[in-house]
C-alpha cells in the first residue's frame, strides 16, 4: 500500500538536478528588479528617458535594464538603476 503525500522532490531540488537552478534563479530575480523598477518609475511619472539621464547611460541601456528576459545587466547597472530612483538593491548569499 502506498502512503499518500509528496511524490518526487521540490522543485529547487528538480533545477539543481537538471543543473539549471542558478541560471533560473538570476533570471527570476532580474524579472523581479525589472518590474520593481517600473513600478517605482510609474508611480514617480518618471520616464524612461529621465530616468536615463538619472543613470548618466542611455536609453538603450535602460531598455536592457528594464527587459525582464534581458540576463546580461551588470550588477553595477542594477545599483545605479536603484540609486536613480531613490531605492537600494540589496542582495545577500543565502
Amino acid at each position: 500500500m502506498r502512503k499518500k503525500g509528496r511524490i518526487g522532490s521540490s522543485f529547487d531540488e528538480f533545477l539543481k538536478e537538471e543543473g539549471i537552478y542558478e541560471e533560473v534563479t538570476s533570471r527570476a530575480i532580474k524579472r523581479v528588479i525589472a518590474r520593481q523598477l517600473g513600478a517605482v518609475m510609474a508611480d514617480q511619472g518618471l520616464s524612461k528617458s529621465a530616468l536615463a539621464r538619472r543613470m548618466k547611460t542611455s536609453r538603450t541601456q535602460l531598455d536592457r535594464v528594464l527587459d525582464p528576459d534581458n540576463g546580461s545587466v551588470t550588477l553595477d547597472t542594477l545599483t545605479r538603476a536603484a540609486k536613480a530612483v531613490g531605492r537600494q538593491l540589496r542582495m545577500e548569499l543565502v
